[in-house]
C-alpha cells in the first residue's frame, strides 16, 4: 500500500483511539451509585484569581463506598470548594468540618438511573459521530489521491481498511456503553 495512504490510515486510527479515550473519560464522570473521586473531575475552583481543577488544589478520595472526602491543601480553600460543589448541579450536599469536606453520595433512584443511562447513550452516540467524521475525512483524502493518480484498486483497499478501523472502534464504543449501562442499572 502507498506510504501516504498508510499515513492517513495511521492518523485516522490515532484520532479514533483519542475519541474512544474521551468517551471513557466522560463515562467515568457519570455516577453509578458508588463514590468515585472522578465524579468531581469537572469541578473548577477560583484559586487566587485562577480557575483551577479541584484535583490541583485538594486531595479527593473515598472513605467508603458512599462517601467522598476532599482534603484541601490550604484551609482557606474549604469554603470556595464547598460553594463550587453546591453550585455544580450534581445533587451533592457537602459537609464542611473545618479541616475537610465530606460528601455523602446518595443511592440512585430508578428515575435517576434511567436518566444516567440516557446520558451514557448520548455520550456513546457523540463518540460514534466523531468516529464517522474521522472516517469521512480520511475517505475524502483517498478520493483526492485517486484524482491525483492513485490506482482505483489501491483506493478501494484503503477505503476498506478505513471502514474496518471504523467498525472496530464503533464496536468498542458499543461494548463500553453496554458495560456502563449495566453498572448504572445495578442496584
Amino acid at each position: 500500500m502507498d506510504e501516504e495512504v498508510q499515513m492517513y490510515l495511521d492518523d485516522a486510527k490515532e484520532n479514533m483511539a483519542n475519541s474512544f479515550a474521551h468517551l471513557e473519560a466522560e463515562l467515568v464522570k457519570l455516577r453509578a451509585g458508588k463514590a468515585n473521586p472522578h465524579m468531581l473531575s469537572g469541578i473548577k475552583v477560583d484559586y487566587y484569581g485562577t480557575i483551577t481543577p479541584l484535583a490541583q488544589i485538594a486531595n479527593v478520595s473515598t472513605s467508603d463506598a458512599h462517601t467522598l472526602v476532599i482534603q484541601p491543601w490550604e484551609k482557606a480553600m474549604i469554603d470556595p470548594i464547598e460553594k463550587e460543589i453546591r453550585n455544580s448541579n450534581m445533587g451533592f450536599n457537602p459537609v464542611n468540618n473545618g479541616d475537610l469536606i465530606r460528601i455523602n453520595v446518595p443511592m440512585l433512584t430508578e428515575e435517576r438511573r434511567r436518566s444516567i443511562v440516557k446520558e451514557v447513550k448520548s455520550e456513546g452516540e457523540k463518540a460514534k459521530i466523531s468516529i464517522r467524521n474521522i472516517r469521512k475525512e480520511v475517505m475524502d483524502e483517498f478520493k483526492k489521491m485517486l484524482k491525483e493518480g492513485l490506482s482505483e484498486d489501491a483506493t478501494k483497499d484503503a477505503e476498506v481498511e478505513a471502514q474496518k478501523l471504523t467498525d472496530a472502534c464503533v464496536k468498542q464504543i458499543d461494548e463500553a456503553v453496554a458495560v456502563k449501562e449495566i453498572e448504572v442499572m445495578k442496584v
